[in-house]
């Protein structure tokens, strides 16, 4: 797999960003056959850090329903692969320099 398929986008929520400040982790959708050392390479390529530990999970998807005027919808949300990456003591990826 190429790197530049492995990591989908950064996951920005207040319970990662307390984890950035307090350790140093730092979660990413990534490709759901991407593996952790995939995922290890392609955030020291292009982020410029030294990762120390990865973390994989698979999010389960979700039934959603919503009220319209034709009735009720019922749908699902896919399930994805989320990784949580330790940088070294030190060093931090800046997410929001692209934005």
């Amino acid at each position: 797999m190429k790197l530049a398929e492995v990591l989908i986008k950064p996951i920005l929520t207040e319970k990662v960003n307390q984890q950035t400040e307090k350790l140093g982790r730092y979660a990413f959708r990534v490709h759901r056959s991407a593996n952790k050392l995939e995922i290890k390479k392609a955030v020291e390529t292009f982020y410029g850090v030294t990762v120390t530990d990865v973390n994989t999970l698979v999010v389960p998807g979700k039934n959603k329903s919503r009220f319209t005027k034709a009735g009720v919808i019922n749908g699902r949300k896919p399930a994805y692969k989320k990784a949580t990456i330790t940088v070294a003591e030190g060093e931090t990826i800046d997410l929001y320099a692209n934005v």
